[in-house]
């Protein structure tokens, strides 16, 4: 048996031709990209990709090995496309996301709607992010129906809620920004706290039936759960609507989940406060306007991706952000409409349309996906 030292030595020796084999292999990873500059060819093949692979693998005998050599030469042509799209960015190769650039918002003149009625968590997101800079605002019954005011251009901006941390993501809101042509330019989170309304004069004893939101409703259900098993849970559209209801019916036995807010302006009682499951529940809501734009100081994007429905494919595009140092803090998948089994990719990164690291991700992404989409940076 040989010294385990001499095998080093000899991987060390190995492991240097390798890395002398590799430069030079990506020495002629530029000249193709040069080459693909001077022709317009795009820089990601798959057909040539996969010939080449199979080819590669045919070499090898030993069946872990054939498998071995197709991973690592699958890692070493993502590398090699990495290389080739910064070349092609450095010779004014670009991806145009259709934004522009600004120093700060003006929302002096801006008109905003929200969905709900008065006192939804809606409102209160729109009134926290815009304070009094806005001159106008006004509500609509569906998120659908604020998207809509945007497109007509009754609103400026529209304020929807897109994730929980407690419920989860809002669905229908991730496909409403597949659908409709808007931009997301900035956020609001949202601490939420739900309390248990009723009218004045009632007791948690007289409750029989409450009403509120489903993702309200499902943000309380280990309260619901644990001590008030006997109710009968309703779902209404909103949190403010259910407030309004049991003030309109005046039945002492109905009860609401809503905000403290909502027992201000809808004369209710609070019953009692907090009942959320989760203390530090809070919902992160988007502005969305019809004008592509982005605060120069904006450090998070937004992204939508539709891929190939192939083996790799996520890891493939993923893989541009990683060798350009970028940080994915999120990822949603949603089914494409009309397409059974195959999904669109909702992703937030950190940065900026102007950094460098981010238009050559940006290039690289819309050469190996199907189609890519900047949905703001905010």
């Amino acid at each position: 048996m040989r010294d385990l030292g001499e095998l080093r030595e000899d991987i060390d020796k190995v492991d240097k031709e390798i890395l002398k084999l590799f430069t030079e292999r990506m020495e002629l990873a530029c000249q193709v990209a040069e080459y693909k500059i001077a022709t317009g060819k795009k820089v990601y093949d798959k057909a040539r990709e996969d010939e080449k692979l199979a080819k590669l693998a045919s070499y090898v005998d030993d069946p872990f090995n054939a498998q071995a050599v197709h991973e690592l030469y699958t890692q070493i042509m993502s590398i090699s496309r990495k290389k080739q799209f910064a070349i092609l960015r450095d010779n004014g190769v670009s991806f145009d996301t259709g934004f522009t650039q600004i120093q700060d918002f003006d929302f002096s003149d801006a008109t905003v709607c929200f969905q709900g009625v008065q006192g939804a968590y809606s409102q209160l997101a729109m009134l926290a992010f815009f304070n009094e800079d806005m001159k106008d605002s006004f509500h609509v019954d569906l998120w659908r129906d604020a998207m809509d005011a945007i497109s007509d251009g009754r609103a400026d901006y529209a304020v929807l809620p897109i994730e929980n941390s407690l419920a989860g993501s809002i669905e229908e809101n991730f496909d409403l920004l597949s659908e409709y042509n808007v931009a997301i330019i900035g956020e609001q989170i949202l601490k939420v706290n739900h309390a248990l309304l009723g009218i004045k004069g009632a007791t948690i004893d007289d409750i029989k039936t409450v009403y509120s939101h489903p993702k309200a409703i499902s943000q309380c259900e280990g309260y619901i759960r644990t001590k008030h098993l006997d109710w009968d849970v309703k779902n209404l559209r909103n949190t403010a609507m259910s407030a309004m209801k049991i003030r309109d019916d005046g039945d002492i036995t109905q009860a609401a989940i809503g905000s403290k807010y909502n027992a201000i302006l809808y004369d209710l009682d609070i019953l009692e406060e907090n009942i959320q499951d989760d203390k530090n529940n809070e919902t992160r809501f988007i502005i969305v306007s019809k004008d592509k734009k982005y605060r120069k100081s904006a450090d998070k994007i937004s992204l939508c991706l539709e891929i190939s429905h192939q083996p790799g494919s996520l890891y493939r595009i993923l893989s541009n952000l990683i060798f350009n140092g970028i940080n994915m803090n999120r990822i949603e998948s949603r089914p494409i409409k009309g397409v059974n089994w195959q999904y669109r990719f909702f992703i937030d990164i950190d940065g900026n349309l102007n950094d460098e690291a981010v238009r050559n991700a940006l290039i690289g992404l819309s050469e190996e996906c199907v189609s890519v989409r900047v949905l703001g940076n905010y």
